[in-house]
C-alpha cells in the first residue's frame, strides 16, 4: 500500500514477469511505484527499472517511493506507448502495464475522475495539455455523446443521459462531477447492477475518451512485445471488457507470430484481495513469453 494506493495484483504480477536479479524490467504504467518498488526489490542488487507514466504529479510519488533504489530506477514523463523509444534498441525481460486508473487519482477530487466527492470535470491523466471531460460534455453534439457513452461505457440509457446532458448545459456550462453525476443519475434510473452507481459508466466513457485510452493500444502491445529479450514476458491488467478485450486479441495475434500465451484465461484477484481492495475487483491480468530464439 502506497498513499492509500494498493498495487493490484502484485505478487501474480511477479511470478508472471518471472523477475530475476540483475534484469531489465520496464513498468510502463508506474503510478505510484508499487510494482515498481517490488520488481527492483526482487531484480537486486543489479536489476534496473524503467518507469513511465504520463501523469506527472503521480510520476513524482513515484520517485519518492523508488529514491532508495538510486540509479536503479530511471523515471519518465511519458506514456507507455514510447517504450520501444526509451528502450532505443535495449530488450527487456519484462514489461509490465497496469492500464487502470490509481488510487491517487480517483481519491483526489481536484482530479476529477471520481463522482464520489465534488470537483472539477478535467479526467486527464497528462494535465499538460488536452481537452477535459466538461470540455467534451459541453461541445459534442447529442448523438455523439450518446455514441461515446454506450461505446465506451456500455450504457444502455446513452441516449436518454445525452438529451439531458444537453438539455442541463442550455441553461448552463457543466463544470464539475457532482452536477455532471446528479444530471446522469436522474436521466440513467437505477443501476443494472446492484451497488453499481448509475453514473460509473458515463464517467468511464468519458474518462476512456479524455485520455485516449484504447487508440492504438494492440498496435502498441504488439510493439512492445517486440522489445522483449528472448525468454522476456509482457504482462498486462485491465479494468474493464472493452480494454481486456483488446489485450486479449493482440495476444492471439501475437501467440500466432511465435509468442507463448501463459494465461489461457486473464487471472482475477483473490476473494483475499477483493476484500482488502475492492477496487480490484474488475482487474484481469494476462502475460505471455517471447521464444527462446527471438
Amino acid at each position: 500500500m502506497q498513499g492509500g494506493h494498493a498495487s493490484v495484483l502484485l505478487a501474480e504480477s511477479l511470478e508472471l514477469l518471472a523477475v530475476r536479479p540483475g534484469g531489465l524490467y520496464v513498468d510502463g504504467t508506474v503510478g505510484p511505484g508499487g510494482h515498481a518498488a517490488a520488481i527492483l526489490e526482487r531484480s537486486g542488487p543489479e536489476g534496473r527499472l524503467l518507469g513511465l507514466d504520463r501523469d506527472a504529479e503521480v510520476l513524482e510519488s513515484a520517485g519518492e517511493r523508488l529514491r532508495p533504489f538510486g540509479a536503479r530506477a530511471r523515471l519518465v514523463h511519458a506514456d507507455y506507448r514510447a517504450i520501444p523509444r526509451l528502450l532505443a534498441g535495449e530488450r527487456a525481460d519484462g514489461v509490465l502495464l497496469d492500464l487502470g486508473t490509481s488510487s491517487v487519482q480517483l481519491d483526489t477530487p481536484e482530479r476529477g475522475f471520481s463522482f464520489r466527492a465534488e470537483g472539477p470535470l478535467d479526467m486527464r491523466m497528462d494535465r499538460s495539455g488536452g481537452e477535459t471531460a466538461a470540455d467534451l460534455v459541453n461541445r459534442m453534439s447529442e448523438p455523439d455523446l450518446a455514441d461515446l457513452i454506450y461505446r465506451f461505457g456500455e450504457e444502455r440509457a446513452s441516449r436518454r443521459i445525452a438529451r439531458a446532458i444537453v438539455a442541463a448545459r442550455r441553461r448552463g456550462r457543466i463544470r464539475t462531477t457532482a452536477e455532471l453525476a446528479g444530471i446522469v443519475r436522474s436521466a440513467a434510473g437505477r443501476a443494472r447492477r446492484p451497488g453499481l452507481d448509475p453514473a460509473t459508466r458515463t464517467f468511464q466513457a468519458l474518462r476512456i475518451q479524455v485520455n485516449r485510452e484504447l487508440e492504438g493500444l494492440g498496435p502498441a502491445l504488439a510493439a512492445i512485445a517486440g522489445c522483449l529479450a528472448p525468454r522476456g514476458r509482457l504482462a498486462v491488467i485491465a479494468f474493464h471488457s472493452l480494454e481486456d478485450r483488446e489485450v486479449k486479441h493482440a495476444f492471439r495475434e501475437l501467440a500466432r507470430e511465435g509468442f507463448t500465451l501463459l494465461t489461457r484465461r486473464p487471472l482475477r484477484p483473490s476473494g483475499a484481495e477483493t476484500a482488502r481492495n475492492p477496487r480490484s475487483r474488475s482487474a484481469r491480468l494476462r502475460a505471455l513469453e517471447r521464444a527462446e530464439a527471438a
